[in-house]
């Protein structure tokens, strides 16, 4: 950066400058927090998520855990596949947040075993 001499500026020009400066700095740190804003949007629909599910602190604890998320594998009859009775084509591991007609199905008296596949 060149050294710039400003002891010839009487005290008005320094303000003007100082506010050209200001002006600046605020217009670059907006274009920093757009290109930001657009790297992390572009991130999120590569990895298939939300800009919520990237910035979640679960997903962060995880790793800074070492953890990777995943749990250990279920012995054979323990948790498994569940499946939607009205339509077949639905199912649900058992892991993450439970779809709508599994909740559905608990409110209306089902057990988890019930919807076993």
């Amino acid at each position: 950066m060149a050294n710039i001499d400003l002891s010839s500026y009487n005290l008005g020009e320094l303000k003007g400058l100082q506010f050209e400066v200001e002006k600046q700095i605020k217009a670059r740190q907006q274009d920093e927090v757009k290109k930001a804003r657009e790297q992390i949007l572009a991130l999120t629909k590569n990895l298939g998520v939300s800009v919520d599910e990237l910035l979640s602190t679960k997903s962060a604890k995880a790793g800074k855990s070492g953890k990777s998320g995943k749990g250990k594998a279920k012995a054979a009859g323990e948790g498994g596949q569940y499946r939607n009775p009205a339509d077949a084509s639905q199912t649900w591991t058992g892991r993450g947040r439970r779809p709508a007609w599994v909740a559905e199905a608990l409110a209306g008296g089902k057990t988890l075993d019930q919807l076993k596949a």
